[in-house]
């Protein structure tokens, strides 16, 4: 596709059906070619597929996030989710500009892109040409996963949050939230982001480690799920006990339930946390690929 494309990039003609590609919003007629798109790289395109596990649907949502879709003479050949935050899926980094661009139009202000490296780097240098400035740019985040039992023993303490501990795990997660990208998570409002908790919690997918004081210790999530494969997300330690070599334990416990739901357990983690890689290795996971985060 590369070689029908590259003369239109470097023309930029205005012409709406360049070489045979056109760009569209998907909807529930296009469900299983997404799918299908999606599952030749079920790791790195977890995200998608836990939405389309669990509303059945490629169709635009309630709220009006929808997935672009990349058309080759009618055959879908790459998409990107548009919601909150643009996350491309088999999306070849040379039609970033159509993807973009349609992004764009759409009028949202998006929080974030993330996903394979090149095709986020891409997205993100036309999105500035129209305006959307990042505050910072992630290029080298290891993407990790883990298929076999942990090398270390897991932590026995960590268990499914539960909604009665909600008052103690929203904290949590917002101080994880606020260390992560510098700003609150509450800035849009609390109620979104404590219904994305407390959602996460009834299904099973928050864990966490509260201490006899009912302090959480340690917590994180399973932020996307499928049959195949989790994503872990949202790793947070409490200050308090951090540098006693426990996160290793906790990783391995998390890993531990989150093989009683999929195979395969995997995380992105920033190139630049050594502490983080050199713990996630300790506990077994090896790099498979490269994401970066562009936070606008």
């Amino acid at each position: 596709m590369l070689s029908r494309v590259a003369p239109w990039l470097a023309s930029r003609r205005d012409d709406p059906d360049p070489a045979g590609i056109s760009v569209r919003t998907l909807d529930g007629q296009d469900t299983a070619a997404l799918t299908s798109l999606a599952q030749q790289d079920p790791v790195t395109n977890v995200f998608i597929l836990a939405h389309l596990r669990a509303t059945g649907t490629a169709a635009p949502t309630a709220g009006g996030a929808g997935v672009l879709g990349v058309f080759d003479n009618g055959v879908l050949s790459g998409a990107c989710w548009a919601g909150a935050n643009l996350v491309p899926v088999q999306l070849d980094p040379a039609l970033a500009p159509l993807v973009a661009g349609a992004a764009n139009s759409s009028g949202r202000r998006y929080a974030s892109a993330f996903g394979p490296a090149e095709a986020v780097l891409a997205l993100h240098a036309e999105l500035a040409q129209l305006g959307h400035r990042a505050h910072e740019v992630r290029a080298d985040q290891p993407l990790m996963v883990i298929a076999e039992r942990p090398r270390v023993q897991p932590h026995p303490g960590l268990a499914q949050g539960n909604l009665a501990d909600f008052d103690r795990i929203l904290p949590a997660c917002a101080a994880m939230f606020e260390e992560e990208v510098g700003y609150s998570p509450y800035l849009g409002g609390r109620e979104f982001y404590s219904r994305r908790v407390e959602g996460l919690i009834r299904q099973g997918h928050s864990l966490v480690h509260l201490n006899e004081a009912h302090e959480v210790v340690f917590k994180a999530e399973l932020g996307a799920v499928t049959a195949d494969v989790t994503q872990v997300q949202g790793v947070w330690m409490n200050p308090r006990y951090r540098g006693q070599g426990l996160s290793s334990g906790y990783m391995s416990a998390v890993v531990e339930r989150a093989q009683k739901i999929a195979p395969v357990t995997s995380l992105y983690v920033n190139g630049f946390n050594t502490k983080a890689r050199s713990t996630y290795e300790r506990v077994g996971f090896r790099q498979v690929g490269t994401f970066a985060t562009v936070l606008f």
